[in-house]
């Protein structure tokens, strides 16, 4: 869209985001009746829509709109709206990234309002974590600087440590309180606080909640990662970091103050953690010569600020903190964009460069003035508004809990907050001056007069002089806030009888709340007035502590000690990592099964069953000891061939096992899997040595044998403690009626891989198809489909030759060329292409017998596909044996009797075998069934009689392509591609600079 719309794209992003906006306000009604309605005892609940994701672990996509949700949702919408409107004059026409960047903002807007609107905590998650990835992408914009890689890295590292926290406390509340419906565990919270049995699970998962909360909100010790992300481009500051990202900490807050903030860690960590980072955050601000960052610091203290008030957890408080939300995603955000414009137009941030600009841009000037005031707390805007109530409800707290005595939390909040609020407004004034203000010339230090590029547009504009207007516009009529803030501070417990509750006003008279507010004015004014002297204290004050430092000296840490581990655990040695593998696999679950018993029964009694059978009959003893041999066999081996014929053999044995136990189609697809492996690792052993070599083989010998023999042993007796501890009926017991009944057929196994459990069976042939196309593209050079040259143009004889004539004796040249005349006479063909191998390479027994038994096994095939709904069989079985017959081809006759045997792309067979798998699962759908719903069919044809045709079997034909297109990938790859190299490199030894007839490696299958 945006490449043919270009920037005109956001119009109508934002368009949507304000449609959405105006229906999210429809709900407003329907949200004030059902407080209402709950105020007098009514049951009447929020609108909420509920529908099953995950119906078996009780996952539900529950959405709910309350009051708390409701301001959120405007904020999300009403602000992105802009921003988007925004967005259409801050990026130019010809950047090509905007496009991303508008789909990446759109996704963070859709996923921001389900996380306020989630009533169920999966779900919250879930929307989290999206917002932690699409604020990544956002925050690294611009790639192509380190500064805003290391910063995306940065955020996303320390609120996915905040979110996985988070979701152990979401785990842990949703099981306490026996329901993951978010609604439901806010209205169990007091009652879980005052059960001593659930209250200190309670509290340390509300802590680990607030952990994931106020790593989001950017509180210490985690403020540092939102001030580096000012790397990212205006727009993402105004929305994410102003009116969104940064505020769902302080929704969560808001959102579990109801029902948890009785809890032992809930004011400690929100009152202590808020404070200092209200006074950290302005403190650094007052340092900051650009003005992106003097507002980022600013945010950092107004987040705390935030969390302060909305986590308090009285009436009072959450009609503040509401009204506080608001005023801060109003005001910071229209800020943000107005840096942006200067940014954009200036080509600058620094406030000592910038001058003038109140004079020559009085529009964006009022813009600014009137958004900073309101962050100061200045008369007659929202903000003040806001903080007016935000200092009742502190000062109420502090006389409530005081006792009498001045020295206690409350009044000590009450004095960090005055503190706080008066850095506030000298930052804000600071902010001001430094970028509109007239600077006067320093001695040595010419100030000149800032220049705009261009005149700013009316729509660049709109978007900053509406949030604007808004500020203005709820100060003087503050009753919508109002209604809705009360409503979400109906769910606290009122205040005492006799005690006025707080409102919204621009008036409340003369109360000491006012006095506070003029007290923050006055010692705010008086430190920018000091700004130079203050300025220099605050160069003299030392950082004792630097979260940011801290953050670096761990992430190097951790790379160090990753180095570390490294250096000692991968050595290069395949035979080092399998050994590392399978020590893990056994004394982990080895130490599980001695220590995590059930109490009251020994280790003997869980480690040895009361009954055993040996063997069932004596051919299964004659089958184990060859499985043995077989292992054994493997370890003792001198030559790689060796061990993997050793281990082939016990496969079969285990095949033969199944086949015992009434297994078929297991011992079928076994014996075939077997068969295909042992030619793959053949393949795959020719670019190998023969020998097996080890520093010390006698010891290494024993070592993997006590391993293997320790591992195979661990994993029998967790099998039979897994068996053994069964309490439910098995599912499989369902497996037969439902495979004859619902898939219409009497072989179990092969209806519920292409039936009952067909998705699993799609999982996994796709994933063949992705390793087969990881095997080629680690083996051809050019495209896996080019052709060679064909069939007759390829001289006879030529293939596999690994030496030229003028190595050989004149004895050897006369043997090899009476061999040569007898290999190669054309009526003897019994290949397509047997002649172009090589003679010392041919076998006219092995070409006679696979030109009798290749048409015979295909047939076989394609009946065990056919049959096997019914029968043992089906396409993996099918594909596996029709595999088998082109690898005899491929041995009796060389690469170009491959080609010849099947002329198609391995990639397109499986391609095709995907679409067809993809086809029986659309089909239904159009039907108005499920996806690969299955469907019979009975007809009677004239000459074959009665058939009755199952559907599946499609699903079938798509998964015996695959595994054809697999095979054939695997033999073009490791058996055509390393033949035309082991060649090209024998004959170069033999004779520099003598070509293989003009063949080239990249040309090696079609």
């Amino acid at each position: 869209m945006f490449h043919r719309f270009g920037r005109r794209t956001f119009f109508l992003l934002a368009a949507i985001l304000a449609a959405s906006l105006v229906w999210i306000l429809s709900y407003v009604p329907a949200v004030l009746a059902a407080d209402q309605a709950a105020a007098i005892g009514e049951p009447n609940a929020p609108p909420a829509e509920v529908m099953e994701w995950i119906p078996q672990f009780g996952v539900e996509l529950a959405f709910r709109v309350d009051a708390l949700a409701l301001a959120m949702s405007v904020l999300i919408l009403g602000v992105g709206a802009l921003v988007m409107l925004y967005c259409a004059r801050y990026f130019a026409n010809s950047e090509r990234a905007a496009g991303p960047f508008a789909a990446e903002l759109f996704a963070f807007a859709a996923s921001m309002l389900g996380l306020v609107l989630s009533d169920d905590l999966v779900m919250l998650f879930v929307f989290w974590e999206l917002t932690t990835i699409l604020s990544f992408l956002l925050i690294g914009f611009s790639a192509h600087r380190i500064y805003a890689r290391r910063s995306a890295i940065q955020a996303l590292i320390v609120t996915t440590f905040g979110g996985l926290a988070m979701l152990v406390g979401l785990v842990w509340l949703g099981e306490l309180a026996g329901s993951y419906r978010l609604s439901e565990i806010l209205a169990a919270g007091p009652g879980l606080l005052a059960d001593s049995s659930t209250a200190t699970a309670v509290d340390i998962a509300v802590a680990l909640v607030l952990l994931g909360a106020l790593s989001k909100s950017a509180l210490v010790p985690f403020h540092f990662w939102l001030p580096a992300a000012m790397a990212a481009p205006t727009p993402v500051s105004a929305y994410l970091h102003a009116a969104a990202m940064v505020k769902a900490g302080v929704y969560l807050v808001a959102r579990f103050a109801p029902g948890f903030h009785e809890s032992t860690f809930w004011l400690p960590l929100v009152l202590g953690l808020g404070l200092i980072t209200m006074l950290v955050g302005a403190w650094r601000a007052l340092r900051q010569t650009d003005i992106k960052l003097i507002l980022a610091y600013g945010t950092v203290s107004q987040l705390g600020f935030l969390i302060m008030i909305n986590g308090l957890g009285t009436e009072d408080a959450a009609l503040a903190g509401l009204a506080m939300l608001l005023a801060h995603g109003l005001f910071k955000a229209a800020l943000f964009m107005v840096v942006g414009i200067i940014d954009h137009q200036s080509g600058t941030r620094d406030l000592r460069k910038l001058s003038g600009l109140g004079r020559t841009q009085r529009p964006l000037f009022i813009v600014a003035l009137i958004s900073t005031a309101s962050m100061a707390g200045l008369p007659p805007l929202f903000g003040f508004v806001a903080k007016e109530v935000v200092f009742e409800s502190f000062f109420s707290y502090a006389e409530a809990t005081s006792s009498g005595s001045l020295l206690t939390l409350g009044w000590l909040v009450v004095a960090g907050v005055v503190l706080g609020s008066a850095l506030t407004v000298a930052y804000s004034a600071r902010f001001l001056w430094g970028a509109f203000a007239t600077k006067r010339p320093v001695p040595g230090v010419a100030v000149a007069r800032t220049i705009f590029h261009g005149p700013v547009s009316r729509v660049f504009l709109a978007a900053p002089m509406i949030l604007t207007v808004f500020t203005v516009a709820l100060a003087l009529v503050p009753q919508p806030v109002q209604a809705l803030a009360e409503s979400f501070s109906s769910l606290f417990d009122p205040v005492e009888p006799g005690v006025e509750a707080t409102y919204l006003a621009l008036w409340h008279g003369l109360t000491p709340v006012l006095g506070l507010s003029v007290l923050t004015w006055l010692l705010g004014f008086a430190l920018f007035r000091v700004r130079d002297s203050f300025g220099r204290l605050q160069a003299k004050v030392p950082a004792v502590i630097e979260a940011e430092r801290g953050y670096r000296g761990t992430v190097r840490g951790v790379d160090l000690l990753s180095s570390w581990v490294t250096a000692r655990t991968q050595r290069g040695a395949l035979g080092w990592y399998l050994f590392i593998i399978l020590a893990v696999a056994t004394l982990v679950p080895l130490s599980v099964v001695i220590f995590g018993a059930p109490g009251g029964r020994g280790i003997t009694d869980r480690w040895i069953p009361e009954s055993t059978i040996i063997a069932e009959q004596p051919l299964q003893i004659v089958l184990a000891l060859v499985i043995l041999a077989g292992a054994s066999g493997a370890i003792w081996a001198p030559k790689r061939f060796m061990a993997v014929l050793m281990v082939s053999l016990c496969g079969w044995g285990i095949a033969g096992i199944f086949a015992l136990q009434g297994a078929p189609d297991l011992a079928l697809t076994l014996l075939l899997v077997e068969s295909i492996v042992l030619v793959v690792f053949v393949l795959a052993l020719r670019s190998l040595p023969p020998g097996i070599w080890t520093q010390s083989p006698t010891r290494f010998k024993f070592g993997r044998a006590l391993l293997g023999l320790g591992f195979g042993l661990v994993m029998m007796v967790v099998a039979a403690m897994s068996m053994d501890a069964r309490i439910a009926e098995p599912i499989s017991m369902e497996f037969p009626w439902m495979a004859y009944e619902v898939g219409q057929g009497a072989n179990i196994v092969n209806v519920t891989l292409v039936d009952l459990r067909v998705w699993d069976t799609f999982g996994e042939i796709t994933v063949l198809a992705a390793a087969a196309t990881g095997v080629a593209s680690l083996i051809f050079v050019k495209r896996r489909d080019v052709q060679r040259r064909e069939l007759h143009e390829v001289p006879s004889g030529t293939v596999g030759r690994v030496f030229s004539d003028k190595a050989l004796s004149p004895r050897q040249f006369k043997e090899i060329k009476v061999a040569r005349s007898f290999a190669t006479v054309a009526r003897e063909a019994w290949l397509v292409a047997g002649r172009t191998v090589a003679p010392e390479h041919r076998s006219i027994v092995f070409e006679v017998v696979t030109r009798l038994m290749f048409h015979g096994i295909i047939m076989i095939s394609l009946y065990l596909l056919l049959a096997g709904h019914n029968l043992p069989g089906g396409g993996f079985a099918g594909g596996l044996l029709a595999g088998l017959a082109f690898v005899l081809r491929y041995l009796a006759g060389g690469r170009y009797e491959l080609e010849a045997a099947i002329p198609f792309s391995a990639g397109a067979l499986m391609g095709w075998g995907l679409a067809v798998a993809c086809f029986t699962g659309l089909v239904p759908l159009l039907a108005g069934g499920q996806a690969f719903q299955s469907f019979d069919v009975e007809l009677t044809l004239p000459l074959f009689g009665y058939h009755h045709f199952v559907s599946a079997v499609l699903f079938d034909v798509g998964v015996y392509l695959v595994v054809i297109g697999l095979i054939v990938d695997i033999l073009r790859s490791l058996g055509s591609e390393i033949d035309v190299r082991s060649e090209r490199e024998g004959q170069q030894a033999s004779s520099p600079g003598h070509e293989i007839h003009g063949e080239t490696s990249a040309g090696v299958a079609r």
